[in-house]
């Protein structure tokens, strides 16, 4: 099997390093000048792009506020019963709570809108907060492009510290050809993987199998000899 198929097999998002959320708050006055900046989803810009939005973004905002989970804490959270969306609906609490506007704007990763801008709504302590969740909202709400903007241009700053200590682990994700050969490379010469991958994720998880699968068969191969 070719390099580039093998990679198919394992699912889509972040194995490595941790969860960034953030958000961004904006006068009503200042919206027409974010809106000025033609942001876009953070996944459709280049870094540069996104470095240099930065900046604008803060000369505009308000307030800014990012949250992190670890990828320790995101298997702890995972072994707790608690998946990810609802890890996402935390931290969005947390940020309203923090920041408390009149009206927010959620990239909902649950693609059941209203079941997580009910659970929003539970979660906050404010009361009388317009709550607007759409999936891919980032794609449509400005002030959402921008806490995408944010949010990535952190994650991407968590990588770079991880690769000083770790080696070229790619982007972190399980999409990525660097990241997985890492992974496997990791568990090679360690038998294990350090805490900065998720080891709950269906693709740690695939690959420790797997290594598991291989000690295993060497070792009865051993035995018949």
């Amino acid at each position: 099997m070719k390099q580039a198929e093998r990679y198919n097999l394992y699912p889509a998002g972040a194995v490595i390093g941790p969860l960034v959320v953030a958000g961004v708050s904006v006068r009503e006055e200042d919206m027409p000048r974010l809106e000025k900046l033609g942001l876009k989803d953070s996944k459709l810009l280049s870094p540069r792009q996104r470095e240099s939005l930065e900046k604008k973004i803060e000369k505009v905002a308000k307030d800014i506020l990012v949250l992190k989970i670890g990828a320790c804490k995101i298997d702890n959270y995972r072994r707790q019963g608690i998946n990810l969306n609802r890890m996402e609906a935390m931290k969005f609490a947390e940020i309203i709570d923090y920041l408390s506007p009149s009206q927010v704007f959620v990239d909902s990763p649950d693609v059941n809108t209203n079941r997580m801008k009910l659970h929003l709504k539970k979660l906050t302590k404010e009361d009388g907060i317009e709550i607007v969740a759409e999936h891919k909202a980032d794609q449509n709400y400005q002030i959402v492009s921008a806490a995408s903007i944010m949010a990535k241009l952190e994650r991407d700053r968590e990588i770079e510290e991880i690769k000083k200590k770790h080696g070229d682990i790619g982007p972190g994700y399980s999409s990525n050809s660097i990241t997985i050969k890492w992974l496997e490379d990791c568990l090679k010469e360690n038998g294990k993987f350090p805490d900065i991958v998720r080891r709950t994720w269906m693709t740690a998880q695939i690959m420790e199998g797997a290594s598991k699968q291989s000690k295993l068969g060497k070792f009865f191969k051993m035995l018949g000899k």
